[in-house]
């Protein structure tokens, strides 16, 4: 069966010494708990090594934020997936919004991202989610549809190695959440698009999380519904406590 699954994504936040110190904070609070999720920190390029050095495999995994759609060569600043797989990472966050939005990253690209990713052995959270004027104009679902059919020329093996996270961009920083129920519909949507294509045993194993404005105050609603598989966690997940309290949700 899926699992369920809490990621935290620290974007261009904290210097090293204090995401060594945040790592260090979260792999305390685990200790000696039995979280009924998988826990993921997903942290900036330059904290990777020294975050990994400091977690405790067996209670987070650690995972970048990006990756290169190029394997290696001539391309100035950027990381590629073996690198990232390098330094003891085993996630790596596509095709956020915001890579989408400021950094122009298209359908294309991230294929190419994905299939580094997979071709390195790192597991892909893959970001899905419309903005606001999609929401009102009623495309919402269409919008989405078509993000997680980029992925689409995977095969079954492949695909089933991939996380999707939801975000409805219109609640990322916001303030805004998704209602319970607008998640829910969003999540049971997406995996019905994989199932028409990849066939309901994929579908059903396909962990799909949320990934707006997801506090501890709201966690338990959201993880209660049935196809809502977790969260991909931004502001709260720079501090352990209200992360942890985020995994605490699912009992």
């Amino acid at each position: 069966m899926r699992k369920n699954i809490v990621a935290g994504n620290w974007k261009m936040n904290t210097t090293l010494d204090e995401g060594v110190e945040l790592a260090n904070n979260v792999n305390t609070l685990l200790k000696g708990k039995k979280a009924n999720c998988d826990v993921i920190v997903c942290v900036p390029f330059t904290h990777l090594t020294s975050v990994n050095a400091v977690l405790e495999p067996e209670l987070v995994k650690m995972g970048a934020e990006n990756c290169s759609e190029h394997a290696k060569g001539a391309y100035t600043g950027e990381v590629s997936a073996s690198m990232v797989k390098s330094t003891g990472a085993d996630y790596v966050i596509l095709g956020h919004s915001e890579r989408r939005q400021y950094f122009g990253e298209n359908n294309e690209q991230l294929l190419e991202k994905t299939k580094q990713a997979l071709a390195n052995d790192l597991k892909p959270i893959f970001c899905v989610g419309e903005v606001l004027e999609e929401r009102e104009n009623g495309s919402y679902n269409d919008v989405v549809k078509s993000q997680v059919e980029a992925l689409f020329s995977l095969t079954p093996e492949e695909f089933s190695k991939i996380v999707i996270a939801y975000e409805p961009v219109w609640a990322i920083g916001t303030g805004k959440t998704a209602t319970a129920e607008q998640a829910q519909d969003m999540h049971a949507h997406i995996r019905k698009v994989i199932e028409d294509k990849y066939g309901k045993e994929v579908a059903d194993n396909t962990s799909i999380l949320y990934g707006g404005s997801c506090k501890p105050s709201n966690a338990k609603k959201l993880f209660a519904k049935p196809d809502v598989d977790g969260g991909l966690i931004g502001g709260a997940a720079l501090k352990a406590e209200d992360f942890m309290g985020i995994i605490e949700a699912f009992g």
